[in-house]
């Protein structure tokens, strides 16, 4: 199997894991397990898994002038990404936390024109444009949403979340250039872990263990070594070799899977203002992939002479 294969495909398995995440987690958060009390235990076994397989597979040494950035890594890419989207996905719908991570696409091609001088088009703008409106109108539908209705506030805190992960995508991808990818992900869980522990504790130590049945263990197994260590595993991997825009991108398969898994299971409603949501927001990405010569840059050297 080519290496462009095989990247596409460990893209595919991670969301398609964090699709069905969306509906499993709804289980589990925060009937059993509060959202923090959820992170803690996510964090701390996902991130001994990895040093158990760095220290198996990779004996790499990091230089110390790059402990910085992988704190950074640890901060967004770990403890806030994952802090609000469970928060999120606490008081929120499957449907509506999978397109707001819609936005991640976006947002990534965004900081990557601003931090690695990628070309910034009009069409890209317009895309950008389209998801934030796409975004906007799932957080002001939903029969839901009522005064006092905490499911808006849910909505926000997974956008933030997807913010946050956007963020992570970038200025990680400078780290996964110059060490094995393995390196940097054990490394960003060890510093997201000392980020998540002091905020998750108190809501960790409540856990009532001995009231958990028995597809309650299943669905916090399948969150902890699938939907944190094994999408993790395969997003970092396939970074290795594809651009922050291309993982992004691939966000976009998530409402779609998500969507039919909630469907099936009965779990979720599709409202027609949710359809045109979606519609906006895949529009948006279609516009973002788009190629066009009119850029930032041509407009300023058209209309801004130098003096």
């Amino acid at each position: 199997m080519s290496e462009k294969l095989r990247t596409h495909l460990y893209l595919f398995l991670a969301n398609l894991i964090y699709a069905l995440s969306f509906t499993v987690a709804k289980d589990v958060v925060p009937h059993y397990i509060k959202p923090f009390g959820a992170i803690v235990i996510r964090v701390t076994v996902a991130g001994a898994l990895f040093i158990g397989y760095k220290l198996a597979m990779e004996k790499e040494k990091v230089e110390r002038r790059d402990y910085g950035l992988l704190i950074l890594c640890g901060l967004f890419g770990v403890a806030i990404n994952q802090l609000l989207f469970f928060k999120g996905l606490s008081i929120t719908t499957p449907i509506n936390a999978a397109l707001m991570m819609t936005t991640t696409p976006i947002l990534v091609l965004l900081l990557s024109g601003i931090f690695h001088d990628e070309k910034i088009t009009w069409l890209k703008i317009a895309g950008v444009i389209c998801g934030a409106a796409g975004a906007v109108l799932v957080i002001l539908s939903g029969k839901e949403i009522t005064r006092g209705s905490g499911q808006t506030m849910g909505d926000i805190f997974v956008l933030l979340n997807a913010t946050s992960y956007a963020i992570y995508l970038v200025i990680v991808k400078p780290l996964m250039k110059k060490y094995h990818p393995i390196t940097v992900i054990t490394w960003v869980f060890i510093f997201g872990w000392f980020f998540v522990l002091p905020v998750g504790w108190s809501e960790f130590s409540a856990i009532s263990w001995h009231v958990f049945p028995r597809h309650i263990w299943l669905e916090l197994s399948f969150i902890v070594i699938f939907t944190t260590f094994f999408a993790y595993l395969l997003n970092t991997l396939a970074m290795r070799y594809a651009a922050p825009s291309v993982v992004g991108i691939y966000i976009y398969l998530q409402p779609a899977l998500a969507t039919l898994i909630a469907l099936l299971l009965n779990r979720d409603e599709y409202p027609l203002i949710k359809v045109v949501a979606t519609a906006l927001i895949f529009l948006g990405v279609y516009l973002v992939s788009m190629k066009n010569a009119f850029t930032f840059s041509a407009l300023k050297e058209r209309f801004i002479q130098p003096k």
